[in-house]
């Protein structure tokens, strides 16, 4: 793991170098993959509550990025779509669930695949009123790039965490939203959705480099939705 992280390092500081990613990009980096690491840990942490301790025998209900940064998903492609689509798209390694586990399996599998979007939501209204709050009127008149870091940080991560949130609602497997659909499909329907999960992840990169005005569409009410709630329109 001290390799992915050196490597990403290095990804970073090369782009940087050749001034192609801006303090903005940075600070949106960081704040991604704290996101990130909350919403991995929220889902093993639910599923602890609900009877099933295979995360944490993991040693994966800790807050320690080492843990669950994946050098492929949770570095590389996180900014490759910061540089490309200005989309906030990534993953950590997923926290090991044990349905089976669970005391309830098929109703409490819904509790654990949506604490992951609920943590996000709870982080982005936490960040959107401490910005709210602490962010001088001045801020209103400076370009966001000459925004002190704490500042950009705050705000910023309140939007990473709506466009995670977002994006991990849309019922489609392996998102987190499609727990939602697989509860409501009738028991003879499942065997053969299980069979098409197992391509799903073909569908989930199509929405996001084929169809990115549509999840931008979404993404841009979601994040009016968030400013709105905490004051900043």
């Amino acid at each position: 793991m001290l390799v992915a992280i050196i490597a990403g390092i290095v990804i970073i500081y090369e782009i940087i170098k050749h001034h192609s990613l801006s303090k903005f990009d940075v600070v949106y980096f960081v704040g991604l993959i704290i996101a990130i690491v909350f919403h991995e840990v929220s889902h093993g942490f639910v599923a602890y509550l609900c009877g099933d301790d295979t995360a944490k025998k993991a040693k994966r209900l800790t807050l320690n990025p080492l843990r669950h940064i994946d050098l492929f998903g949770s570095i590389i492609v996180p900014i490759f779509m910061i540089l490309t689509t200005g989309l906030a798209f990534g993953w950590a390694k997923p926290v090991p669930i044990s349905l089976n586990k669970l005391r309830h399996p098929r109703n409490q599998a819904v509790l654990v695949a949506l604490a992951g979007p609920v943590t996000n939501i709870i982080l982005a209204l936490i960040a959107g009123f401490a910005f709210k709050m602490v962010m001088g009127s001045q801020l209103a008149y400076l370009p966001m790039d000459n925004w002190p870091i704490p500042y950009l940080f705050l705000f910023l991560f309140g939007e990473v965490n709506v466009l995670l949130a977002c994006f991990n609602l849309l019922p489609i497997p392996p998102l987190d939203g499609s727990a939602i659909l697989e509860r409501v499909l009738p028991p003879e329907m499942l065997p053969g959705y299980y069979r098409i999960r197992m391509f799903s992840m073909v569908f989930v990169l199509a929405v996001v480099f084929l169809f990115p005005s549509f999840l931008s569409s979404i993404e841009t009410h979601a994040l009016t939705y968030w400013a709105n709630i905490v004051g900043l329109n």
